[in-house]
């Protein structure tokens, strides 16, 4: 049973049930190996095995509602989703200024919700990106990072995951200096599970290009320090990867000497171009022959959070299902989150919605299928509207200072 305790003049609850350390080490390329505390790898009816899936909600952009989140916890942990990390880039708290504490509403509004994703089946985990704290890693530093790792304790986390993307990275030493913040972290944290996401998350040189060039054998020193209980997510081989193959995995397993979890940033469309498309399409690209790869399968999410339970909800059955088709599985998918009217919608929407997207959208073509659209009552179909109405846009500035 979940416990809580009141502290405080401001009466926020704490969570004080089932924590404990880190697991004990294993074999970090076993295919039985997991994290303690966590779900096995699954099989299926037909022997095919599953790994954990679950949600990063890491875009840049407008963060989604609470009631938007528990509406994605209630749509996917029925289909086999088992964990949820908060980590939106729109929380500033856990970015830019992740040495203040969240406000008290704010804090309260995460505990809740920590509480009904667990109570949902789902772990819960809150990403923390320390900037720039691998620079000078002492002092006060060391003390506001002991700090937050009190708070987001005291909000209820199973998972903590330590994000050191979207900073610069081209220090020789920069392996040394990441696996020591996460070796502080897993002293002091309750959570019993520890993720990271290193610096160079992708063999993607567009890293290289923004971050600076990452220094030599980085992933290799970075899986060599890490304990082997904590988990590293990784994109592919771009930071939004067309296809991910199991040849690629067990390459970046070998040189982290682990399996990865997988940071799969699908359906996920932020940024200035991508937020005027919409990713409903079934999972393609990913065959289930990665399962053997993985420790386990997170998706990044679209902006619009019942939009992306369509192709979220295609995921599990790629897996499970030995003839996956990706549009059956759209079709099974629209159906189950917007009815079968409203999926046959999108659906003869697709190529404009997905492929095409707002800016190759006619005025008339446009303000048409608005006016098809909102006159559905249906929160899938809010969803299209506020779309249409440029609502879910994304800028270039969004992206540099969130």
């Amino acid at each position: 049973m979940t416990k809580w305790r009141r502290v405080g003049t401001g009466g926020i609850l704490l969570y004080s049930g089932g924590y404990s350390r880190l697991g004990p080490a294993r074999n970090p390329l076993d295919s039985d190996a997991a994290p303690r505390d966590a779900p096995a790898m699954t099989r299926t009816a037909s022997d095919r095995p599953v790994p954990e899936l679950g949600i990063i909600e890491g875009y840049f952009g407008p963060a989604w509602s609470w009631d938007a989140r528990r509406a994605v916890v209630a749509r996917l942990a029925p289909a086999g989703y088992g964990l949820f990390h908060y980590a939106p880039k729109a929380d500033a708290h856990l970015r830019r200024d992740w040495q203040r504490e969240h406000p008290l509403a704010q804090a309260e509004a995460l505990a809740r919700f920590a509480a009904e994703t667990r109570a949902a089946g789902m772990r819960f985990g809150i990403g923390l990106t320390p900037y720039h704290l691998h620079l000078h890693f002492e002092g006060e530093g060391r003390a506001a990072l002991a700090r937050r790792l009190a708070q987001l304790d005291a909000i209820g986390i199973d998972d903590l995951a330590i994000l050191f993307d979207d900073m610069r990275g081209d220090l020789p030493d920069l392996a040394e200096r990441q696996a020591a913040i996460i070796a502080f972290c897993a002293e002091r944290t309750r959570a019993t599970r520890l993720f990271t996401c290193p610096s160079y998350y992708s063999d993607d040189r567009v890293l290289d290009r923004v971050f600076g060039a990452r220094p030599l054998r980085y992933l290799e020193d970075l899986g060599r320090r890490l304990d082997s209980a904590v988990q590293v997510y990784w994109t592919g081989e771009e930071v939004c990867a067309r296809a991910i193959d199991p040849g690629h995995l067990a390459d970046v397993a070998g040189r982290l000497g682990r399996k990865p979890w997988l940071w799969d940033n699908w359906p996920v469309n932020d940024g200035p171009r991508m937020s005027t498309h919409l990713h409903l399409r079934g999972f393609t690209g990913r065959p289930a022959a990665n399962a053997r790869w993985l420790a386990g399968h997170a998706i990044n999410p679209a902006l619009q959070p019942r939009l992306g339970c369509i192709p979220a909800l295609t995921l599990p059955r790629l897996y499970a299902d030995a003839d996956y088709r990706y549009m059956a599985a759209f079709r099974i998918a629209a159906t189950a989150v917007a009815g079968e009217p409203l999926a046959a919608m999108l659906e003869a929407d697709l190529l404009s919605f997905e492929d095409s997207g707002l800016e190759r959208l006619s005025p008339e073509r446009r303000a048409a299928a608005r006016a098809r659209y909102a006159a559905v009552d249906h929160p899938v179909a809010a969803e299209v509207v506020h779309w249409l109405d440029g609502g879910y846009a994304v800028s270039a500035e969004d992206v540099q200072t969130q």
